[in-house]
C-alpha cells in the first residue's frame, strides 16, 4: 500500500503544537468569544494535586478545574477506564440502552440514604442543565398538584445557578443577570437565612424553593440548619419542591457524599455537576419519587446526557471516593486547612473570616483578592478569587497537609505585602 505523508492528511498550522503562551493566547483572542477573563498561564498537564504549564513549570492546584478535578489530574484508574471505554463505545444517544447509565442512577439513589426514599435520576451535560431539569420538574408537578397558578419560584439572594436562563433567572446577583433580562417571571429573592422574608414569599402557589446549602461563586457562605429546617416545613406545608444547587458543594466536597447530609435537612430534588465523571462533561439530577412520578417520556431529554463514557467513567470516581477513603481525607485536611485559614485571618490586617468546611472554602479580605490571585502563580501555587474580595479554595480531595502548609505560607506572605 502506498504511504501517504502525514502533513498530507492534517494542516500543518492546526495539529503543531503551541511554542508560547502568546501564540496560545492570540489564537483565542482572534477567535473565541471574549467571554473569559484568563489567568496570563497556559497549562499543558497534571499530576496528582500539581499541574505543569508550558515551561514545565508546576504549580500546586488549591482550584481543581472550579471544583470538577475532584481526584487530581490523571489519577491512574481514571486514565485506565477512559481508554478501556473509549475503545469500546463513547455514545449511543438516549434512543437505546447501554450497561453504565441505570447502574450510576442507581449508585447515586442508593448514596442519598434512606430519608431520600424512592428516587430517580436524570442524566445531563452540567450542572447548568441540571438545574433547568430541576426548574422543569418542579413545574410540571406543581401545576399537578395545584394547576397552571402553582408555577412561582423561591431562590436567594446572593445565589449562583448557572447561565442558561433558567438557572440566571434563580441566579441573585444582578451583575449576572444584567443585560439579558427579561427572565423568568414569577421568581422572588430573599436573603439567605432570613426566615420571616422565606416566609412571606412562599404561598400555595410556589411550587419550588431552589438553593444552595453552601454559596460557590456567592462567595462561600453557608445557610444555617434554622433557615434550612424552615425551608422544609414551608416545602412540605405548600406542597412545593425543596431544590437543593449541590453542583459545586455536593459529592464529598463538604465532607459527606451529599451536603444536606451534614445539614440534617433533606430536599426533594437535588442536582449535581462537577466532579461526578473525573472533568468529562456529566451533570444530573435526582428527584424523590412525589416528583420524579410527574414527567412521562418525552417531556424532557438531552442528546449527550448520561452517555456511556462519561457514565462509566463517574462509577469508577464514586468507587475510588470510597476505595481510597477519600471522604475521611476532605474532613481531616479540610479541618486542618480551616484552622490554618483562621490563624492566617487573625494575624493578618488584610483578612477578615474564613467560611465554609472541608474542601470547600474561603477567606474573606480587606482587600480585592484577584491580584493575590495574580502573584501567587509567580509562587507556583492556583488560587481562585470570588467575589471581589474572596479567595476561594476548591482543592481536589487527595491534598495532604503538607500541600496546606505550602499554600498557606504564599497565602502569609502575599498578604503581608505593602500596597497602594
Amino acid at each position: 500500500m502506498r504511504r501517504v505523508a502525514l502533513d498530507r492528511l492534517l494542516p500543518i498550522e492546526s495539529n503543531l503544537p503551541m511554542k508560547t503562551f502568546e501564540q496560545v493566547a492570540e489564537l483565542e483572542k482572534r477567535y473565541l468569544l471574549g467571554t473569559y477573563n484568563r489567568y496570563p498561564i497556559v497549562l499543558t498537564r497534571g499530576k496528582g494535586v500539581f499541574l505543569y504549564d508550558l515551561e514545565d513549570r508546576r504549580y500546586l492546584d488549591f482550584v481543581s478545574g472550579l471544583g470538577v478535578n475532584a481526584l487530581g489530574h490523571a489519577h491512574p484508574r481514571i486514565v485506565k477506564t477512559i481508554r478501556e471505554q473509549a475503545g469500546k463505545l463513547i455514545h449511543v444517544s438516549n434512543l437505546y440502552y447501554h450497561e453504565y447509565q441505570g447502574a450510576l442512577a442507581e449508585k447515586l439513589c442508593t448514596l442519598l440514604g434512606s430519608s431520600f426514599g424512592n428516587a430517580r435520576a436524570f442524566f445531563s451535560n452540567s450542572g447548568t442543565e441540571a438545574i433547568e431539569g430541576s426548574i422543569k420538574l418542579a413545574r410540571l408537578a406543581g401545576h399537578r398538584a395545584g394547576g397552571e397558578a402553582k408555577c412561582r419560584l423561591v431562590a436567594l439572594d446572593g445565589s449562583y445557578h448557572g447561565r442558561t436562563f433558567g438557572a440566571l433567572s434563580l441566579t441573585g446577583q444582578a451583575k449576572h443577570r444584567k443585560g439579558f433580562e427579561p427572565l423568568l417571571e414569577e421568581v422572588t429573592f430573599v436573603a439567605q437565612n432570613d426566615v420571616n422574608a422565606l416566609r412571606a414569599a412562599i404561598d400555595d402557589n410556589t411550587c419550588a424553593i431552589v438553593l444552595e446549602p453552601i454559596f460557590g461563586e456567592g462567595g462561600i457562605y453557608e445557610c444555617s440548619v434554622e433557615f434550612l429546617r424552615e425551608c422544609r416545613a414551608l416545602a412540605d406545608r405548600h406542597r412545593a419542591a425543596l431544590i437543593f444547587d449541590e453542583i459545586q458543594c455536593g459529592l464529598g466536597r463538604t465532607g459527606t457524599m451529599f451536603a444536606f447530609q451534614g445539614f440534617g435537612v433533606t430536599p426533594d430534588i437535588v442536582a449535581i455537576a462537577k466532579p461526578i465523571a473525573a472533568g468529562l462533561p456529566l451533570g444530573a439530577f435526582i428527584a424523590k419519587e412525589e416528583f420524579a412520578s410527574a414527567i412521562s417520556p418525552g417531556q424532557h431529554g438531552s442528546t449527550f446526557g448520561g452517555g456511556p463514557l462519561a457514565c462509566r467513567v463517574a462509577l469508577e470516581f464514586l468507587a475510588i471516593v470510597e476505595d481510597e477513603k477519600l471522604l475521611e481525607n476532605v474532613n481531616k485536611v479540610g479541618a486542618y486547612l480551616h484552622e490554618e485559614l483562621k490563624a492566617v485571618a487573625e494575624k493578618k490586617a488584610a483578612a477578615k473570616e474564613v467560611r465554609g468546611r472541608g474542601f470547600i472554602q474561603g477567606i474573606a479580605l480587606e482587600i480585592p483578592a484577584r491580584p493575590i490571585v495574580d502573584e501567587a502563580l509567580a509562587e507556583g501555587v492556583l488560587f481562585n478569587s470570588t467575589q471581589d474580595t474572596v479567595v476561594r479554595f476548591l482543592p481536589p480531595f487527595l491534598l495532604e497537609e503538607k500541600h496546606v502548609d505550602r499554600g498557606i505560607r504564599v497565602l502569609k506572605k502575599l498578604l503581608g505585602k505593602k500596597r497602594k
